[in-house]
């Protein structure tokens, strides 16, 4: 698998996306929680498609499908933060919806591409 540059895979532009998503649904949070929750959900979203750029540029298929594997980790942890938020009831429910949305999608991705880098 030869990849020109990691801002060619539709899995680092929709957790591009995704970025934009949380930080959308986190200016949202209360005050108290800007080094809270607020701080721990956006440095997850980066985390996801830094960690795919990272990978990428990396010189095999193992260094970057382990980064992958770190992308999803993150995948993960925001999902649990977007729970806990919405429990909270912080922020607009339409814009968890676009956050989960794109989320669920990049998840999808990168398992998959995991698994073709593990062939």
């Amino acid at each position: 698998m030869k990849i020109e540059s990691y801002e060619n895979l539709i899995v680092w532009q929709k957790s591009m996306d995704l970025v934009i998503a949380i930080y959308t649904v986190t200016g949202k949070f209360p005050k108290e929680e800007i080094y809270g929750l607020t701080s721990q959900m956006r440095r997850a979203a980066v985390s996801i498609p830094s960690n795919i750029a990272e990978g990428s540029r990396r010189s095999s298929r193992k260094d970057f499908r382990n980064f992958l594997l770190n992308a999803f980790g993150s995948g993960a942890e925001l999902e649990t933060q977007i729970r806990i938020a919405r429990r909270l009831v912080y922020g607009e429910d339409k814009n968890y919806i676009r956050a989960e949305a794109l989320l669920s999608e990049v998840m999808r991705m990168l398992n998959k591409l995991t698994h073709e880098l593990n062939e």
